[in-house]
């Protein structure tokens, strides 16, 4: 028994430890009251948030639901509730719309110090300032949040002329400062026009604020006011005409309250800006509310270790401010508002209930299409005249579709939001998806609602087409206007004649018509690339009848020339000599073309170098064009198929070509039409070519499914002028066909075509017509080459430089008929034969013997031969024997002193013309001084460069024929002596030494070399050069030197210029 006791003992002992030790492990509790209005029941386990075995509190719910909700009423009934129970927080959801509701809780948890959520109805309205010490925190938004949601919804409408207008109820100049500040640095061009503050108090129709009032003008007006001040101001701008057609509102949710409740001023349309109550129930919000708090008291409990037994030490504030539940985030903002609320953009239906059509979250703003009801599935489409309705269609660059950002879930600033309709098997009618359109249209568009003054609702067409008539009922745009379910269309429409019957059209803004796109392929380079350039007359001309006509020319007029060297031969000058043949100026005019340094031989004529020179600037001419035009013929690797237009052999008999020709165009639209009233035939065989889109008919043509393309004219130059790798062209650089032009669709009889037209000739007409074709219709590829082909240079475009030739030509034979007349008129006048001094020509350049000599029957005959020869013979020196055996030379001329009309009758001087051929003819005039010493040394004596007394004698050395292996007398007969012989009168001038020293050459011989100054008693070995000076008291030079058969004609020649 003893031992039974024993162990029920202790039994008892550990079953008390277990019992202690689970009383201290049970978790602490935690009660939160909940406050509800009467206007909707919730059982009260709907509002304990579910519970979990790691909770590390226990969590009761105290009720309490109120009849009465005014101030006195709340206060009284959440005092006694305090008073009965030990609470750690307060959830408030009562069902009015009374915002006095807000300002009495705040006051309870300032005075309480316990943490009130209000979480529904007026608990949860804006309150203009709360005080420092409350933990008052409200299931809403910020009076700043919902001004910037405002203006969100303002800007995805493109609305931005607007005017605020407020009463005097706490929190208004919050609202205006918000509005202020963030139009001022936004960077969309908003227009504040005008902020109106009315005291709903005052009745007075007299004051400033009801006059400003009456001054508003904007479509778009924004009011922040309480509920019951909103009656008052909405029946007093009914009163003033701003209420209804053309005027938009847009409130608070202060305003709007409990949407249960409705006033009858607030008119149809009107936009609210509201917590989200569509998707977040009461029971969700409760729950939330206390789950708020229950965390909130966790996090103190496992700072401290244990919840304060009085909150007025600690307070949960700061643990409210980060907030979870459930995986979402329930946190609050310093003033106690949620930092990521869920808000909802309301619109008020013509059933008088609010519709929602938009919801906020996380920053980003989603909105229903179309704005108001009433404009769409409620067909009151009368309600606001200013507003319009207005379809378009997809095309770039005149309307280009875009999706909204993903982030902000808006349009980008230079875009107007388009609704696009969606099908969607849960509803009949299918639903809207928000997108982005901008475009050229759209920014024509923008500028015409600036100026016309009205708004509009921007939407995309079902079916995706233009409009086309089919079975007598309109599809596309049209079909939206004819039906009036839009009242303008906007967007690459062109204007024609049958769609002119059923609708009207504005101006035209842009020049169109059709036009033909094909693609270029890869080629190759043709192997008569290089002729290319030039067509082949101009070949022709160059080469057979310009340089073979032009070369007989130079060679004509060279083979007559006076110095020539063809008339060597007529006149017995060196038999040896070269002569220029046509062979070597064809050679010369070739070498000059081409400009290459080859070895030519140049004519002596002056009229020969004349037509040489001018064919030399002709070849520089002809040489550059070549070049330049050479460049796109050898790097054109492509072929674009050559097209000139719908009559085109290509169109209208495709299968002429193999493979047949394929083209088409996009179905049902105004080029299909054209194409299908004109040229039945064609459209007949390119129905099996039709393109959805554009876009697809570019991928076909790239990928060779498509040789040519025919849309409008404008689209096609875009979608040229922006292709990657601008392989696309239209044919002749964009040539139109059927000219017309873009229009806007409207109505028939529309009010609006009138200022529709003045809108755009205005734009027209101010410049910025162009200034949107130069942002949207230009493209990187225009600069490039969009011809088919480089046009090859003709003769039209040579003629110039054949011109030139064919005048130089006619110059040249001037030029040949004063040649002559100089040389054989003019030359003694100039050279001062005749005077006896030195001339002009002997002053400009050197003019040799041969040049200088008299002729037969010319009135200047000179008498200088026959005063030479007898003084010459008077001398010491005796003369060589005479050719005929007598000892007498024979005359050659008569010794005639007189020169008539160019000289004085004393002639002082003349020169002998000097033979380059053997002297064995009876013309061969005698030397007038000759000594022949082989052998000698020259004396070098100075010399007179003004044609002293001087006689040079030119014999034979007999080192050099050894040198040389030349026989002295290979050259000259043998009873000749190789003389070379000038005298002139005696004259003091310019002291000048002369010495002439041989050169060894195997290329040309021995050949003379002129030095001027030599001192005395330079000397060259192998020369024999004498000094006389007693012969007839003259001074005689005589030097010897070898004249061998190859090089005698050109010392002779080089003698004469030294003198």
């Amino acid at each position: 028994v003893q031992g039974t006791m024993s162990a029920v003992l202790w039994m008892l002992l550990l079953l008390s430890r277990w019992v202690s030790l689970a009383a201290s492990q049970k978790p602490p509790g935690l009660s939160v009251g909940v406050v509800m209005g009467q206007t909707r029941l919730v059982p009260d386990q709907e509002l304990r948030p579910p519970r979990s075995p790691d909770d590390a509190l226990d969590v009761s719910v105290v009720p309490l639901r109120i009849n009465q909700t005014d101030p006195k009423s709340v206060i009284t009934q959440v005092c006694e509730l305090l008073s009965r129970s030990r609470l750690h927080g307060i959830v408030f959801a009562d069902g009015t719309d009374q915002e006095a509701i807000a300002q009495i809780l705040d006051f309870l948890s300032v005075q309480t110090q316990l943490p009130v959520l209000g979480v529904h109805g007026g608990s949860s309205m804006i309150m203009a300032d709360k005080d420092e010490k409350s933990t008052f925190f409200q299931f809403g938004a910020a009076l700043q949040q919902e001004a910037l949601l405002m203006l969100a919804i303002m800007e995805e409408y493109d609305w931005h002329v607007f005017s605020i207008v407020t009463s005097k109820f706490p929190g208004y100049q919050d609202f205006i400062s918000t509005l202020r500040v963030t139009v001022d640095h936004s960077f969309v061009r908003w227009d504040l026009q005008s902020v109106v503050t009315l005291d709903a108090v005052d009745g007075d129709p007299n004051s400033k604020s009801h006059i400003a009032l009456k001054r508003i003008q904007s479509p778009v007006i924004l009011l922040y006011c309480s509920k019951d001040e909103a009656v008052y101001i909405l029946e007093e701008a009914r009163s003033l005409g701003l209420i209804g057609a053309g005027y938009i509102w847009i409130v608070s949710s202060l305003t709007t309250g409990n949407p249960d409740f409705t006033p009858e001023a607030f008119p149809l349309g009107m936009i609210s800006v509201s917590y989200d109550d569509w998707e977040y129930p009461l029971e969700t919000r409760v729950r939330d509310g206390v789950g708020i708090i229950s965390s909130a008291a966790t996090a103190m409990l496992r700072e401290k270790g244990e919840l304060p037994e009085d909150w007025c030490s600690g307070t949960p504030r700061r643990h409210m401010m980060h907030v979870w539940n459930e995986g979402r985030d329930l946190s609050f903002t310093p003033d106690g508002y949620q930092a990521n609320p869920k808000l909802v953009v309301i619109v008020l239906n013509s059933d008088r209930t609010w519709e929602k059509m938009g919801r906020w979250e996380n920053g980003t703003l989603s909105l229903m299409f179309p704005v108001w009801p009433r404009y769409n599935s409620h067909g009151d489409e009368d309600a606001d005249e200013n507003h319009l309705s207005i379809v378009t269609l997809e095309e770039k660059p005149f309307v280009i579709v875009d999706n909204v950002d993903i982030l902000t879930g808006t349009c980008m600033r230079n875009s107007v939001p388009c609704r696009k309709h969606v099908k969607d098997n849960s509803t009949s009618g299918g639903s809207y998806i928000k997108q982005c359109c901008k475009g050229f249209c759209i920014d024509i568009l923008k500028k015409i609602a600036r100026n016309v003054k009205f708004t509009y609702d921007l939407y995309l067409v079902t079916n995706g087409k233009h409009g086309k008539k089919i079975n007598n009922v309109w599809n596309g745009m049209v079909g939206e206007v004819v039906y009036k379910k839009a009242a303008m269309a906007v967007g690459s429409l062109t204007i024609n004649e049958e769609r002119s019957e059923v609708i009207d059209f504005s101006v035209p803004f842009v020049e169109t018509g059709i036009s033909v796109m094909v693609s270029r392929s890869n080629g190759t380079v043709s192997p008569s690339a290089f002729l290319e350039p030039f067509s082949a007359s101009v070949w022709v001309m160059m080469f057979v009848m310009l340089l073979i006509v032009t070369a007989i020319a130079v060679f004509l007029f060279e083979f007559v020339s006076p110095l020539g060297f063809n008339r060597n031969l007529a006149q017995g000058k060196d038999p040896h000599g070269p002569s220029f043949t046509i062979g070597k100026a064809v050679w010369l005019l070739w070498g000059l073309v081409f400009n290459n340094s080859v070895p030519v031989q140049n004519p002596k004529g002056t009229t020969s170098k004349f037509i040489v020179s001018v064919w030399a600037f002709f070849a520089v001419i002809f040489l550059a064009s070549y070049t330049a035009n050479l460049a796109a013929f050898m790097i054109q690797e492509e072929f674009v198929d050559q097209v000139t237009g719908l009559s085109d052999k290509k169109f209208q008999s495709p299968y002429s070509y193999s493979p047949p020709f394929r083209f088409g165009t996009v179905p049902n639209g105004s080029t299909e039409r054209n194409i299908r009233k004109n040229y039945p035939d064609m459209h007949q065989y390119m129905t099996k070519y039709h393109q959805t889109g554009v876009q697809d008919a570019l991928v076909s043509l790239k990928t060779g499914k498509l040789d040519a393309f025919i849309y409008d004219a404008a689209v096609l130059n875009y979608m040229a002028g922006r292709d990657d790798g601008c392989k696309l062209v239209t044919i002749g650089s964009g040539y139109i066909f059927a000219t017309t032009g873009y229009g806007i669709a409207l109505q028939k009889g529309s009010y609006w075509k009138r200022l529709v037209d003045l809108a755009i000739l205005g734009i027209i007409g101010d410049g910025e017509m162009e200034e949107l074709e130069a942002q949207w219709l230009t493209g990187i590829c225009h600069n490039e080459k969009n011809e088919v082909m480089s046009s090859q240079l003709d003769v039209d475009n040579m003629a110039g430089v054949f011109y030139m030739l064919a005048t130089a030509m006619g110059l040249s034979i001037l030029t040949f008929v004063s040649e002559h007349l100089f040389y054989w008129r003019l030359r003694y006048c100039f050279t001062g034969v005749c005077s006896g001094r030195p001339g002009l020509l002997f002053t400009i350049s050197r003019v040799s013997e041969n040049n200088a000599r008299p002729k037969k029957n010319k009135k200047c005959v000179s008498s200088w031969a026959w005063w030479a020869r007898a003084t010459t013979w008077s001398a010491t020196l005796s003369p060589p024997p005479s050719p005929t055996g007598t000892g007498r030379w024979p005359r050659t001329r008569a010794p005639t002193p007189t020169c008539s009309p160019c000289a004085p009758t004393a002639p002082s001087a003349a020169a002998v013309r000097l033979r380059r051929r053997p002297p064995t003819t009876a013309a061969w005039t005698p030397p007038l001084a000759a000594h022949v010493g082989a052998g000698a040394h020259a004396a070098v004596r100075p010399l007179y460069k003004q044609r002293p007394p001087l006689s040079l004698t030119l014999a034979n050395h007999g080192g050099h024929h050894a040198n040389h292996h030349l026989d002295p007398q290979a050259f000259y007969p043998q009873q000749e002596p190789p003389v070379v012989a000038y005298m002139v009168p005696p004259a003091a001038a310019q002291p000048m030494s002369y010495v002439t020293a041989p050169r060894a050459s195997s290329a040309g011989g021995n050949r003379p070399r002129l030095y001027r100054r030599i001192t005395h008693g330079a000397a060259t070995q192998g020369s024999n050069l004498q000094m006389n000076s007693t012969v007839g008291g003259r001074s005689v030079f005589r030097g010897s030197r070898h004249p061998s058969a190859r090089t005698h004609s050109q010392h002779t020649h080089i003698w004469r210029k030294t003198v």
